[in-house]
């Protein structure tokens, strides 16, 4: 075993490391913001109304199996998980506050790769033998790329996503609710895991309709219980909210000095740090969030990637905004805790025990919702490489870990899980960046005929065809 971790870490060193994902996940967003033109920005406003109040005649006469609005709660199950609750504190913890200044700049930019990637979901998308929309870079890559390469890129991609969907997206999940729900209310890890198991594996019999009611209900709840908790402890600490923000901009560019229970990071470790936990709790670059959209009833692949792009907002700028700056208003990244247990700490220091439990419960939401998310991604890549027979028994034996993960311990899984992350935005990121050509001029030339995204143009011949021009 512990050869097996000292192997596992020395990968996640190298993927994560200075000199392969972390420039090409920066590269690969500077590089789509600049083809794109700022698209995150100059956008935002209009998609985030068109995803959270959409058309009502959009549903209606397009393709697709579940709406706009159930395609981002689908994404957002699967994103905003333990990754904002947990990973923000270990970046916090590794790196300083200033790695919440590197999460913003990894979610900036992750906007123009997050829709890129949801474009490119709809536009190359296909019908499995079901008749149900199948999508993500398991397809656009062999697609969209028409030669040996994108075919490698495309099968390397579902192999480490349906790894990945047993590990990040499964048993850490389970594993953390379970030590939550002890911790707080005495409840044995074995219950916890029996029941997330069964309810998991009821949600996922009904297929992506299903995962999609189940998370355009709770999902919204659950975002909005979290940030409700951690605006009450940033009001109550507002006098000290100035120094938290000047601290945070400082140390992103000068490193933060041994204090208390924290024994110092530099810049480097900030940015890595930042960067690596960034990518880890909003999946920009990934290429996860683009199977839900191509699931979407959408119009055209430029409305679905606009709206996939808020995704990014909402987990980024929203959620963990509000966990790094509780964490470092509060004080509790100089207690020496670390992942969930510092989190805790930051809202027990602004709310009392009344704050632990609000993580508590938002861990349990967050998590579950992050496994149906991701039993939906790793459920299409079983498909992608095995065919539609295999997704049945994937569904299974998904339920089943879920309870094995709860009830067991997890250090090991915890680096598989971050080396598979990073091999999954490896081929992703590669043909984003091949495929940026066809992007920015199919994106301009929509714009140019809907520039206020209300009038939606008639459907065009984009579903499932297309060749690959990169001028």
């Amino acid at each position: 075993m512990e050869t097996l971790e000292s192997v596992l870490d020395a990968a996640s060193a190298f993927v994560w490391g200075p000199w392969l994902l972390i420039p090409l996940l920066l590269g690969a967003g500077i590089y789509l913001t600049i083809r794109l033109q700022g698209l995150q920005l100059r956008k935002l406003g209009r998609s985030l109304r068109l995803a959270l109040i959409g058309r009502k005649d959009e549903s209606a006469s397009s393709h697709g199996d579940i709406s706009h609005y159930q395609a981002l709660t689908t994404a957002l199950a699967a994103t905003v998980g333990v990754g904002n609750i947990a990973g923000v504190a270990t970046a916090i913890y590794l790196g300083g506050p200033g790695a919440l200044f590197w999460m913003w700049v990894t979610g900036l930019l992750g906007m123009a790769t997050k829709y890129s990637e949801a474009f490119m979901g709809v536009r190359f998308r296909t019908k499995d033998a079901r008749g149900n929309m199948s999508g993500g870079p398991q397809y656009y890559l062999a697609r969209a790329i028409p030669n040996r390469f994108g075919l490698v890129l495309s099968i390397l991609f579902a192999v480490f996503a349906v790894l990945a969907s047993f590990a990040i997206g499964n048993m850490t999940q389970a594993n953390t609710v379970a030590s939550s729900v002890q911790d707080s209310f005495g409840v044995p890890g074995w219950v916890s895991g029996v029941v997330m198991a069964v309810f998991a594996a009821v949600v996922l019999i009904g297929g992506i309709k299903t995962i999609g009611r189940v998370t355009a209900g709770f999902v919204p709840l659950m975002i909005v219980l979290y940030v409700v908790g951690g605006l009450l402890v940033l009001v109550l600490d507002v006098a000290d909210l100035p120094a938290a923000l000047a601290l945070v901009f400082t140390d992103a560019f000068t490193g933060t000095a041994a204090t208390g229970g924290f024994i110092g990071a530099g810049v480097a470790a900030a940015i890595q740090f930042g960067v690596a936990r960034g990518m880890f709790s909003n999946e920009s670059g990934l290429g996860s969030a683009a199977i839900a959209a191509a699931a979407a009833q959408t119009r055209h692949p430029v409305r679905q990637g606009l709206v996939s792009m808020t995704q990014t907002f909402i987990d980024t700028i929203i959620v963990v905004t509000m966990t790094g700056l509780v964490i470092v208003v509060s004080g509790s990244w100089t207690s020496g805790l670390e992942g969930a247990a510092m989190t805790a700490e930051a809202f027990d220091r602004g709310l009392g025990e009344w704050g632990h439990y609000i993580v508590t419960v938002s861990v349990v939401f967050f998590a579950f919702s992050t496994v149906l998310g991701w039993a939906y991604y790793g459920e299409r890549c079983i498909e992608r490489l095995i065919g539609i027979r295999a997704v049945t028994p994937y569904r299974i034996v998904f339920s089943i870990v879920v309870f094995i993960g709860a009830t067991t311990e997890l250090s090991v899984v915890w680096t598989f899980s971050d080396v598979m992350n990073g091999l999954m935005a490896l081929p992703n990121l590669i043909g984003l960046v091949i495929c940026a050509g066809l992007i920015a001029r199919e994106t301009k030339a929509y714009l140019q005929r809907d520039p206020t995204l209300l009038h939606e143009p008639a459907q065009s011949t984009l579903d499932g065809v297309g060749v690959l021009d990169s001028r």
